[in-house]
């Protein structure tokens, strides 16, 4: 039993001063009492938050963070952003795409996430060939969470054609898979995370666009356990070629189709009409939105206040890594409203915590990341895993702020910075904001990273 004392903790009911922890052999809190004293426990000093769950990544894209940012053409967007991920998948050898992946992974954990929904669609050679083995590079990422620590939930994904109607492109070839050649791969993968007790598996479709719309509706019977993720209504273009191909805008055409329930993550949902979100929310499902992706890519805004009053659940993620910092997340989501509006405090709730703004995306994040994982997190509460983040008070602004502002200042002020200590499940991985493992994993990611411009 791993015996902890935080110093101030965000528990579900608000902070609270003095907590004890007892966490049992599976890293998971087995008992819980506040104004304790701290005995013979490990101290946690500072502000702990429950770390909160990165839903949505493609971990081999945190390689192209800087190497997509170049004018080539009159008109840059999503589309010709493309053609540098596609190459920049062409050109990792396997052990590169283990090396870029622990480097996400251990930036997560640096910077406020403490597990995270792997969105992973590499799964052939640089030829296109399957490998002997079908999960070669789904191994690869379990190597990274491994090496890491985070806590995981892969989710291997059903790719199989450029658009609606329209056969796979050359760039693609590192991707594409049948249905059959699919679910071969979920069963391979599937024996392979069994070195990981804690991670969860899922599966996903990658879209409309990347999916055959009938294995899409029959994926969730076909495979009844873990949660099914897919991107969905991301870019207007793609809403327009899936209407024009299936008689449905995306996320109408899965509400109706597909089973969209609270298994089920969507991934953007960007664009949608009133009467979708509506639907969205009453499915239970959760939207996964990825706001600094969003902005780089030039997606658009999720219409954040109107699902969110309609009873939506959300949670956020990093997606292509560009820039990996929770609290930043959540900032650009706020801002992202405030910008469309033209007005402040969007996404508050003032019924609870004070109307602070910062809570209130935390809280929502918390519940809709842990759906989303289909994990025990989210919460500092008896049955949790012992996923902690611990934001240092000493020579920081916390340390003369009141409780009800510290989230506001974490994610509006203070950000990632202000991490000390990251504990999953009552492991401590990083101290004094650095992971234990940084020097090895930087090393081999700088390797990697120079291949990769060689190669591009």
């Amino acid at each position: 039993m791993r015996r902890l004392w935080l110093e101030q903790a965000f528990l579900p009911e608000g902070w609270a001063s003095g907590v004890a922890l007892d966490i049992d052999g599976s890293g998971r809190i087995a008992g819980l009492a506040a104004n304790a004293p701290p005995a013979d426990r490990e101290t946690v000093p500072g502000c702990v938050l429950p770390g909160l769950p990165n839903l949505h990544s493609h971990g081999f894209q945190r390689a192209m963070s800087a190497l997509a940012q170049r004018r080539r053409a009159a008109a840059e967007d999503f589309w010709s952003w493309r053609g540098v991920m596609y190459r920049t998948a062409l050109a990792l050898p396997p052990d590169d795409i283990a090396a870029v992946t622990a480097m996400a992974f251990m930036e997560m954990l640096e910077r406020g996430f403490t597990a995270v929904a792997e969105f992973h669609y590499l799964h052939n050679d640089s030829a296109g060939a399957p490998y002997a083995d079908p999960a070669e590079l789904a191994t690869r990422v379990i190597e990274a969470a491994a090496q890491t620590g985070i806590g995981l939930t892969l989710l291997p994904v059903l790719y199989s054609a450029a658009g609606p109607n329209r056969p796979p492109e050359p760039g693609q070839r590192r991707f594409i898979t049948d249905l059959d050649g699919f679910l071969r791969l979920h069963a391979a993968t599937a024996e392979r995370l069994r070195a990981l007790p804690d991670a969860v598996l899922g599966a996903a479709p990658h879209s409309l666009r990347a999916a055959r719309a009938a294995d899409v509706a029959a994926l969730s019977g076909l495979l009844p356990e873990g949660p099914l993720h897919i991107h969905a209504a991301e870019q207007t273009g793609e809403v327009a070629e899936v209407e024009a191909a299936l008689g449905a805008r995306p996320v109408e055409f899965l509400l109706r189709e597909a089973g969209v329930d609270a298994r089920w993550c969507l991934i953007h949902a960007t664009h949608m009409t009133a009467e979708e979100t509506a639907g969205l929310a009453r499915a239970g499902a959760v939207a996964g939105l990825c706001p600094i992706t969003e902005a780089d890519l030039g997606d658009g805004i999720f219409n954040g206040n109107t699902f969110i009053d309609a009873g939506g659940r959300f949670g956020v993620g990093t997606d292509s890594n560009v820039a990996i910092e929770a609290p930043a997340e959540l900032r650009q989501l706020e801002w992202s409203q405030r910008l469309r509006d033209r007005r402040r405090l969007v996404l508050a709730d003032p019924a609870r915590d004070g109307g602070s703004t910062g809570a209130a995306l935390y809280r929502a994040a918390l519940a809709g990341g842990a759906q989303a994982l289909a994990q025990p997190i989210g919460a500092i509460a008896p049955g949790c895993r012992a996923d902690l983040v611990s934001l240092r008070r000493a020579g920081t602004d916390l340390a003369a702020l009141s409780a009800e502002t510290r989230l506001d200042h974490y994610i509006f002020a203070g950000g990632a910075r202000l991490v000390d200590r990251v504990y999953v499940a009552g492991r401590c991985l990083v101290r004094e904001g650095r992971h234990d493992a940084r020097a090895a994993i930087e090393s081999r990611f700088a390797a990697a990273l120079r291949r990769l411009e060689d190669a591009l």
